[in-house]
């Protein structure tokens, strides 16, 4: 695919962003796109893999190459085709995804991989600017009727995919709009609401029904949705967070990172948040528990909302700056990487563990830490170990714990239909054979997070998507839905 000698003719180029100074005074996208030729150029640039290794490394197996090819030929509304033929919402995950499958290109063996995540992203950006994405209505309906609870990547994904084979789809939604984590944990900065409003409009026009402020297993019984539908599918998302069990962990000024997130995406909706549950960063000195991409959230929101500081701690150790690529080569890498985020004025510390919170009257004012180190046991697992006499305090008005999650919310919805967790009090639930995706409860099925713990956009997007294929195996005997 591409060119043939492309590799070797031109080099790596890629989208960037706008100055920090200028990005960081408001909450848009910033991303500055590559053009048509530059696009076509990089496109060109895929090599024609004898094992396209990008496959392996995407969870929704895109075709990558064979857009890659397409976009060099200028074929941009085939190469839409392609990539939904693989992915629903690629407009999300160009914008979102980690893009293991650039890891994951041959090319990367020499730290030029193709830039696929922003070829995809063109792709369905054109493809929408030129109204070439409408709607597939399914051609028969086949009177059975589904609910799929949870609104996030997963459950859009395999309520759409049911639509399209005929079935009646209602999608049940707690929060007041749709989207899930990507309307109120994925800022707006990196990813702007109107891409999921434009999706849920065609949505609707497929046949899709959506209920918000709807929370099964609450204000919605357990009961009605067994008795009124063929099947349900569970996609919500893990959402249980990993708490911080220390002194002080009940000040005020202590939040978790989905307290915080979701009330500046409120804002950016228009909304008003009421003054006494308000938490914000504006004018304070902002502690972030937590090194991944919701912590990395966490400090673009603060600095966008003025703090005087951000502090990002993480537990383990700073990774290496470069792989070894002949032993992580084509899987996804430990490595240093600093977000847009980060880049914008953060501090950053690791092997940081916080001992006690303290505050006078009751209000947040110091964290106190102690600086850790790793080592294995005589079993080869690692265990961590504080540093005697290195304890230190930071100045801390608000602090943000992103440790991330450790499983779905058990109470209410789970519990109440019955079903079987795993070791880690995931949803348990297979992914192939005859079973796949069925939990213990007859006609309930699970995908997403709420089945596989915390993950990326494109692992909900693909077990979406195959989750619908086995819930129409299971209502009519046999699919012709993708996997």
């Amino acid at each position: 695919m591409g060119k043939p000698t492309g590799f070797m003719e031109y080099p790596r180029h890629d989208r960037g962003y706008k100055p920090v100074e200028e990005r960081v005074t408001h909450f848009r996208e910033f991303v500055v796109p590559l053009s048509e030729q530059e696009l076509s150029t990089q496109g060109a640039r895929c090599m024609d893999c004898g094992i396209p290794f990008c496959h392996q490394g995407c969870p929704v197996n895109n075709l990558i190459p064979d857009w890659n090819d397409l976009v060099w030929k200028g074929d941009w509304r085939r190469a839409i085709s392609v990539l939904h033929s693989t992915n629903n919402f690629p407009e999300f995950t160009g914008r979102i995804c980690p893009a293991p499958c650039q890891e994951s290109c041959t090319l990367n063996l020499q730290d030029e991989p193709v830039t696929i995540k922003t070829i995809e992203c063109a792709i369905v950006d054109r493809a929408w600017e030129n109204g070439w994405i409408t709607p597939q209505i399914a051609a028969h309906k086949t009177g059975k009727q589904v609910a799929v609870v949870g609104s996030g990547p997963a459950g859009m994904a395999c309520a759409q995919q049911l639509a399209r084979a005929g079935h009646g789809v209602t999608l049940f939604e707690k929060s007041d709009r749709i989207g899930g984590l990507m309307r109120y944990g994925i800022p707006d900065f990196k990813m702007e609401k109107r891409l999921i409003d434009r999706r849920v409009e065609q949505m609707q026009a497929e046949g899709v029904s959506f209920r918000t402020s709807s929370h099964v297993g609450a204000d919605i019984s357990t009961q009605e949705l067994l008795k009124t539908f063929d099947a349900i599918a569970l996609t919500g998302g893990s959402e249980q967070p990993r708490d911080l069990p220390v002194p002080g962990r009940d000040l005020d000024g202590v939040h978790f990172a989905m307290d915080f997130l979701p009330q500046q995406n409120k804002r950016v909706a228009g909304d008003t948040i009421a003054p006494d549950t308000a938490i914000t960063a504006t004018g304070k000195h902002v502690i972030v528990i937590g090194g991944g991409d919701t912590g990395s959230d966490c400090i673009g929101t603060s600095i966008r909302q003025g703090c005087e500081s951000v502090t990002q701690l993480e537990i383990l150790p700073r990774p290496p700056e470069k792989e070894n690529k002949a032993l992580t080569w084509p899987l996804w890498p430990n490595k240093m990487r600093t977000s847009s985020s980060q880049e914008e004025g953060a501090s950053r510390d690791w092997c940081v563990a916080t001992k006690a919170l303290l505050g006078e009257n009751g209000k947040l004012k110091k964290i106190r830490c102690v600086r850790v180190e790793w080592a294995r046991d005589d079993n080869g697992a690692w265990q961590m170990n504080e540093i005697e006499g290195s304890e230190f305090e930071l100045d801390a008005d608000l602090v943000l714990l992103a440790m991330g999650f450790v499983h779905p919310v058990q109470e209410g919805l789970l519990n109440e239909l019955g079903v079987a967790y795993d070791n880690r009090g995931n949803v348990e639930g297979d992914t192939e054979g005859a079973g796949a995706y069925k939990t213990s409860v007859d006609k309930v099925f699970a995908a997403g997070d709420m089945r596989r713990g915390q993950s990326l956009v494109v692992w909900a997007i693909r077990e979406g998507r195959q989750c619908a294929r086995a819930i129409d195996e299971y209502l009519m005997g046999c699919s012709e839905l993708p996997r």
